[in-house]
């Protein structure tokens, strides 16, 4: 199809642009190169009517790439603007190399970071990423989005290599790399194209394993020539298929961010939409190919063949220039910019016409509402109408304001601890989805896999009891990135097997001479590594016929010695409604900074156990409000190995949340204040795992009083939270010991939150989040 001869000089929208001073663009897609490793049969770049890539340069030379860079400085210089941001893109970026990408992004920063801040990302398949490109993209701070359609079945369907072998496989390699600590930096997030074929909770929980700092979902491209396919009966399939995404991320708890379903909740709170497929804000972004010629948006290829061109390049025209064509113009209209149906519509204001590209039909351009838009306004009058505590403060926000709010105030109550509590459920179960998959080629596994899929059925509790553990998650992360044995998913099954009382005959793994069950203890058995049967019955646990983990599923006695039969029990704390286990046989416990004790005599265990319930009674006695998170989400204790200096230790840690380790203290009153305080960083890690409180991309430093080291903002956030909640407990205790401790501690919260609130770092929610924290030191008389 020829281009129609409107676009040479109209804007492809109803109107011209109004005429007056241009407006300025802060988004830049630089085609770093132009062909790509993959051929996905949906790609809008080779397999739509625009075949243009044919004639581009491979790869964008340097001199063009100082060009482009020379343009936007130019441009920012000009327009005064704080920041822009480039997106290495293609075709495929990571075919360039490692050293082009260094010499890249190099050269952009050198000419663009003395006029404006950078905001350098990359989007990739991420077949090719590897520990040495990574070190690249740390180096110059590169954010990189990855895409990924699903599990193996979803993504092969379409993102294959040419020769129609998966590429599943590399692209879970490459998110792995990113979960790296050397790498999560630069870490974006995922990308995903919609399939009706696909199930959509699949697909869910397929990404949400992948622990994505956000997600976005696009819809296949498709126009009024080239309509989306609907099945038979089926008005609005899209939007269905969103909507049930939608539905279970808001029964997670929201907890990974995604940017679709959360620019539709902004445009509801009167915020601006983050992405271009919805929303009224101006598409302000142009695209600049690998010989340097600038063109619109590059989803308009499409349209029909020449749809994105502009006729101008970097060499002999200004970003202004490319700013002020008649196509490009129009995009920052808002409602203007929209067909008369679109703007009569009652849902513009958040659906906002619906992608550019999806408008199009021969005869008129793309003066026309979205191909989608059945599916828009359905997707758009769900949840824009969702109950306004379903419904965020901030558009990046992921809990509802009103447990922010709470959580704020240090203490917090119950069911907002419940919520984080959900959504670390929520997590452990797509990532054990995600290793069904790869279950299927290891017996041990597979067995283990279909099992807990049974109980899971029949048995909810128990599962749920097992999955909430603090170090299934961390095995299951371990796993995940191939740093630990898939075969273990029996030992979790078998567990939640003895929990339900249910009679299983099931084979389990030997690592270390012993057989570990989470949650109820470890049986050491003859052999070093392999694999044993394991039954069970009624609880009780058998080994080749004979019984010998007596009571497994009933709470470890604390005071136990082991006994000859090889059953290392869990013991456990108990106290008025609720318990914890001491956990010293868990194999993936040892996750702190500070080596984890060995199994304990029943005497030492007894008296561990016997402090800790002394413990959480002294937290309810003196602060009720602190109990409430310390006994909804502590579920673990993990004995540390005492400290060659006598210095008294605790952690928490991310990957095991719902667990404490602390080294022995000479009394309740001191592990009583580690407690909350290791509580505290429980909920700010669950916190920060779905709400952005700050720009993550600013790598700024502060100087902290309890810290030799200048701490990076995520640091001082941590610090901050769990000494408000030191603070407050000192506050409550009598005598001027208790009281001097207080000041310091007020004295160190109160001007780290000064200091965080002065820097300019902290989004919307993390203001009122740290102002929450603020209000509640200046309630304090």
């Amino acid at each position: 199809m020829s281009r129609p001869s409107s676009l040479r000089s109209e804007p492809a929208g109803p109107g011209r642009p109004p005429a007056g001073p241009v407006a300025p663009l802060t988004q830049y897609v630089l085609k770093l190169v132009s062909r790509c490793d993959l051929a996905c049969d949906h790609c809008y770049v080779y397999e739509h009517p625009d075949q243009s890539w044919r004639r581009q340069p491979r790869v964008m030379a340097p001199a063009t790439v100082a060009a482009v860079a020379r343009r936007i400085a130019e441009h920012a210089a000009a327009h005064r603007l704080d920041v822009v941001r480039v997106v290495l893109h293609g075709g495929e970026p990571l075919l360039a190399g490692a050293a082009r990408l260094d010499a890249t992004a190099a050269t952009l920063r050198r000419v663009i970071g003395p006029v404006a801040r950078l905001d350098l990302r990359m989007q990739s398949n991420g077949v090719l990423l590897t520990p040495a490109t990574c070190d690249v993209l740390v180096a110059h701070d590169v954010k990189v989005g990855i895409s990924l359609d699903g599990d193996r079945a979803a993504n092969d369907r379409h993102r294959r290599h040419a020769n129609g072998a998966s590429s599943h496989r590399h692209v879970l390699r490459a998110l792995a790399l990113l979960r790296r600590p050397a790498y999560r930096t630069s870490y974006a997030g995922i990308l995903c194209t919609v399939d009706l074929a696909n199930d959509p909770i699949r697909v869910y929980e397929a990404l949400l394993a992948e622990e994505p700092p956000h997600v976005d979902f696009l819809l296949p491209h498709a126009n009024w020539d080239n309509p989306p396919g609907r099945p038979d009966g089926l008005a609005t399939p899209y939007a269905d298929w969103l909507l049930a995404v939608h539905r279970r991320w808001l029964a997670d708890g929201r907890p990974v961010p995604i940017r679709l379903l959360e620019s539709l909740l902004a445009s509801a709170s009167g915020h601006g939409s983050r992405s271009e497929a919805v929303g009224l804000g101006p598409a302000d972004l142009v695209v600049v190919e690998t010989d340097g010629t600038f063109e619109q948006v590059d989803s308009l290829k499409s349209a029909f063949d020449g749809a994105a061109a502009t006729g101008l390049d970097v060499f002999r025209h200004s970003v202004d220039d490319a700013a002020a064509h008649p196509a490009i113009a129009v995009r920052q209209t808002g409602l203007a910019g929209l067909c008369a149906t679109c703007r009569a519509c009652p849902v513009v204001a958040h659906c906002g016409g619906g992608l550019y590209a999806h408008r199009f039909r021969s005869g008129n351009g793309f003066d026309n509402p979205s191909a989608y838009c059945p599916d828009l306004l359905r997707l758009v009058r769900v949840v824009t109408t969702a109950p306004p505590a379903e419904e965020p403060a901030h558009p990046a926000d992921s809990l509802s304001p009103d447990v922010l709010d709470d959580l704020a105030t240090g203490a917090g109550t119950a069911a907002s601890a419940g919520q984080l509590a959900a959504v670390h459920l929520a997590l452990v179960r797509a990532l054990l989805v995600a290793l069904s998959e790869r279950a299927a080629g290891d017996p041990v596994a597979a067995d283990g896999w279909r099992l807990l899929v049974r109980l899971d059925d029949g048995h909810p509790e128990a599962v749920r009891d097992v999955l909430s553990h603090p170090f299934v998650r961390r095995w299951a992360r371990r796993c995940r990135d191939g740093a630990a044995e898939l075969s273990y998913l029996a030992c979790v099954a078998a567990s939640a097997a003895v929990r339900a009382r249910v009679r299983i005959d099931l084979p389990v793994p030997v690592r270390d001479g012993v057989v570990s069950l989470p949650t109820l203890g470890a049986l050491a058995v003859g052999a070093e590594r392999g694999v044993v049967r394991l039954g069970t019955d009624d609880g009780d646990v058998r080994l080749a016929g004979r019984r010998v983990g007596v009571g497994a599923g009933r709470d470890g006695d604390p005071a136990r010695e082991d006994g000859p039969d090889g059953w290392r029990p869990v013991r456990t704390a108990r106290f008025d409604g609720g318990r914890l286990l001491l956990e010293d046989t868990d194999p993936h416990r040892d996750c702190y900074d500070v080596p984890v004790q060995p199994r304990l005599t029943g005497a030492a265990a007894l008296r561990w156990t016997r402090q800790v319930q002394r413990a959480v009674r002294r937290v309810d006695a003196e602060a009720a409000e602190y109990a409430a998170g310390v006994r909804t989400l502590l579920r673990a204790l993990v004995p540390l190995r005492p400290e060659p200096t006598g210095r008294f230790r605790s952690a928490a840690a991310g990957a095991a949340f719902g667990a404490v380790a602390v080294t022995a203290v000479p009394d309740d009153a001191t592990l009583a204040v580690l407690l909350v305080h290791e509580v505290q960083h429980l909920k700010l890690a669950a916190v920060l795992d779905v709400c952005d409180l700050f720009d993550r991309d600013d790598t700024r430093r502060l100087s902290v009083p309890w810290r030799d080291d200048p701490r990076p903002v995520e640091g001082v956030l941590h610090g901050v939270y769990a000494h408000l909640a030191v603070a407050d407990v000192w506050r409550r205790r009598p005598g001027p010991a208790a009281a001097g401790h207080f000041r310091r501690y007020r004295r160190w919260t109160e001007g780290a939150v000064d200091d965080l609130l002065g820097l300019g770092v902290l989004t919307g929610a993390g203001e009122r989040f740290v102002r929450g924290m603020r209000a509640t030191m200046d309630g304090w008389s």
